[in-house]
């Protein structure tokens, strides 16, 4: 009975504090789960147990239905008590408190060798666009140039480095993913003609525990809502493999293969670490 009141004068405090800031209470109840959620720690593996190791690179295409939670809102939005970000947005944020750091783009699938300034990330977050507009007084052209900020809307997805792990002391095959670069579609002002360019890279281990503080949207329960670190952990997302470690420089599978032949090449790569995991057991 004492436990009953203890929980219930709990509540009531807690109530009556949020009504005193907040006025309003938005909801039936405190969203305190996410905020405070702690991250799960990774199991320690030694080099000794690892029996095969895999690097891989995949691309998050935001345009597929299954990751839109990835991309929307394409500005934060305030629901259920709770401001709702998309990935970008929780990246962005993060390098400007300082809790993610940015690390520059090699081109080589990231080495996190360059750890950018929050100047120097926030200086890629904005480009220079150049507009041709007509004097309406003498009907020359006035090239203008402006800034635009990018911001969520502007990216298009994300490339994701992984490492494929199978640990023999755990008899499990595991995938942790290192880093995430997200990619925007950039305009040439001369040709017209639309690029695909990355920003930056970030540490994924470093940033799981501002990702673990922020929800994802769920299409079927507002109530039971997975966070971007667990999305991530779970593969709750929809991708295709564009380059493995090979003795090719590693290079890209559109370099030796294009359209179909490219996604069955990226599927031919999944098998193949599937049937690894296989051939390790024995029925």
């Amino acid at each position: 009975m004492k436990r009953i009141v203890l929980i219930l004068l709990t509540v009531i405090v807690s109530l009556s504090s949020y009504a005193q800031e907040n006025k309003v209470l938005d909801g039936i109840f405190i969203k305190e789960t996410a905020p405070t959620r702690r991250v799960i720690p990774y199991t320690h593996i030694r080099e000794a147990d690892v029996m095969y190791y895999k690097r891989v690179w995949r691309i998050i295409d935001l345009r597929e239905k299954i990751n839109f939670p990835l991309y929307y809102p394409e500005q934060p939005i305030k629901e259920i008590g709770y401001e709702r970000l998309s990935l970008f947005d929780v990246i962005k944020r993060g390098v400007e408190e300082g809790t993610i750091t940015a690390y520059e783009e090699d081109e080589v699938g990231g080495q996190f060798q360059v750890p950018l300034t929050k100047s120097e990330a926030f200086d890629m977050l904005s480009e220079e666009r150049t507009n041709i507009d007509i004097d309406p007084e003498t009907g020359l052209e006035i090239e203008n140039t402006y800034t635009v900020d990018i911001g969520a809307q502007d990216v298009v997805s994300y490339r994701v480095k992984e490492d494929w792990v199978f640990d023999r002391e755990r008899s499990v095959m595991e995938v942790r993913i290192i880093g995430i670069l997200p990619v925007i579609e950039k305009e040439s002002a001369e040709t017209g003609q639309k690029t695909i360019k990355g920003l930056f890279w970030i540490y994924f281990p470093e940033a799981r525990y501002v990702f673990a503080n922020h929800e994802v949207y769920n299409t079927t329960n507002d109530g039971s809502r997975l966070t971007f670190e667990d999305l991530f952990r779970k593969r709750v997302f929809s991708s295709y493999i564009f380059r493995e470690t090979n003795v090719f420089d590693n290079r890209m599978i559109d370099q030796y293969s294009k359209n179909i032949d490219m996604l069955l090449e990226s599927r031919r790569i999944e098998h193949e670490i599937i049937n690894i995991e296989h051939d390790m057991w024995q029925y």
